[in-house]
């Protein structure tokens, strides 16, 4: 007697599993195997997938009550996406034009733009507006591919605010599908410029406790920079942080070398994000741990920097590097990972291959939860998407356009 199964997902020119390889996020060479599968297929059964293989034997092991037929298409694991800043309110257009004519993102910064600006802005909005703004972005992103999405707070500077970032957050997770990191430690405010250790105090003493108490966010995350928070700044929020029973993930070594890195792995982060002025000894520390290297290269091309985060000398050295669209109203406003892959396989000389992984099983290990999406196989959630291109390299090559037929989150088809 044949099994039954909910929805099955068949005749997949190409089904990228990402399910080579040993456990945990993929390193190195293994990389570039994506467990591929041709005329392949998905059983799933509820929220998980219960079979992958060829359609000839999941056709002869199942009855499915529906079905998917993705002739010509490429299946593989929704994106996850490991880092966003999703909740902000208002948009920064002016700032980009600003930066067309010729300002950097630091001289904006210093004379009262950038996160700050986000922060009155933010402020001054209903909920109503933040909820509607930030519905509107996870809806396009989901649209895109993206089934796990992580979302920080950081645009309040405020107890209330940043308490409010994360409820917004909140009501944006269908079916665990997001998870929330508090960033208090975003930006100095302007009300504190003159009065920093105050309001490092008032991150650790009052916003982290009651975060904690209410269980907002899984993580906690600082802007590791020279012009923002110190690395001692960071090491002390972060200990408070895991005391509370958070875990920590570290905007590391975005536009100078501060040893961000290092930290991370001294503070056994989940990932250490941005990187792109990591030392030679802060790769080496990574290789050595578990820290995800998550790297954005949009917000590189957005800002138009000529510097990308050496992502060929982390994976030669062995860091598990993961891929994140970094969106943020200031400096990669933008929610469509397969955009992200093509700027990395251009910025970071990336395989269209390793960029797909990094979006997908590696992402998921720099959210927590490596061992329950971005992978198809058996017992992980039914998260997948297929893709209307003849092959895995056309969703780089055939930048610009969404290549998404259909999504599938949690066992069910939402597009």
């Amino acid at each position: 007697m044949r099994e039954r199964c909910d929805l099955l997902v068949h005749s997949a020119a190409e089904l990228l599993t990402m399910a080579a390889g040993p456990d945990g996020p993929l390193r190195g060479d293994a990389l570039r195997d994506p467990g591929a599968i041709a005329d392949g297929a998905v059983a799933i059964r509820g929220d998980r997938i219960v079979a992958v293989g060829t359609t000839a034997d999941l056709r002869a092991r199942f009855d499915a009550s529906n079905d998917i037929d993705a002739s010509g298409r490429v299946v593989m694991p929704g994106f996850v996406d490991p880092h966003t800043h999703l909740v902000f309110g208002r948009t920064r257009e002016d700032e980009f034009e600003m930066r067309c004519l010729g300002r950097t993102y630091e001289e904006i910064a210093a004379a009262g733009g950038g996160i700050r600006a986000s922060a009155r802005r933010f402020r001054s909005l209903p909920r109503e507006a933040i909820v509607a703004q930030a519905k509107a972005t996870r809806a396009s992103a989901l649209r895109h591919g993206t089934t796990t999405v992580e979302v920080k707070s950081g645009y309040g500077l405020a107890t209330d605010a940043e308490l409010l970032a994360l409820e917004v957050a909140g009501e944006l997770d269908v079916a665990g599908d997001v998870v929330r990191t508090f960033l208090g430690a975003h930006e100095i405010p302007d009300e504190w410029r003159a009065d920093r250790r105050g309001y490092v105090r008032l991150v650790i003493d009052q916003m982290l406790p009651r975060v904690a108490e209410r269980k907002l966010a899984r993580f906690c995350d600082v802007f590791c920079e020279a012009h923002v928070f110190t690395p001692d700044e960071t090491r002390e929020i972060c200990v408070a942080a895991k005391r509370l029973g958070l875990g920590v993930k570290l905007h590391a070594d975005e536009l100078a070398g501060t040893g961000g890195a290092e930290l991370a792995v001294e503070l056994g982060a989940t990932s250490a994000d941005h990187l792109m002025a990591v030392s030679d000894a802060g790769i080496a520390a990574l290789a050595k741990s578990e820290t995800v290297a998550v790297l954005l290269p949009g917000t590189s091309f957005f800002l138009g920097m000529k510097r990308f985060a050496p992502a060929r000398a982390m994976i030669d050295a062995g860091c598990a590097v993961a891929l994140a669209t970094d969106c943020n109203p200031g400096s990669s406003m933008c929610e469509n990972p397969q955009q992200v892959v093509s700027i990395a396989c251009i910025g970071l000389h990336l395989r269209p291959i390793e960029a797909l992984a990094m979006f997908t099983r590696n992402a998921a290990y720099a959210v927590g939860l490596g061992t329950d999406r971005g992978r198809l196989a058996a017992g992980f959630r039914a998260d997948l998407i297929v893709l209307d291109v003849p092959n895995h390299r056309h969703v780089a090559y055939h930048h610009g356009v969404n290549h998404v037929a259909t999504v599938v989150a949690a066992g069910v088809v939402r597009r």
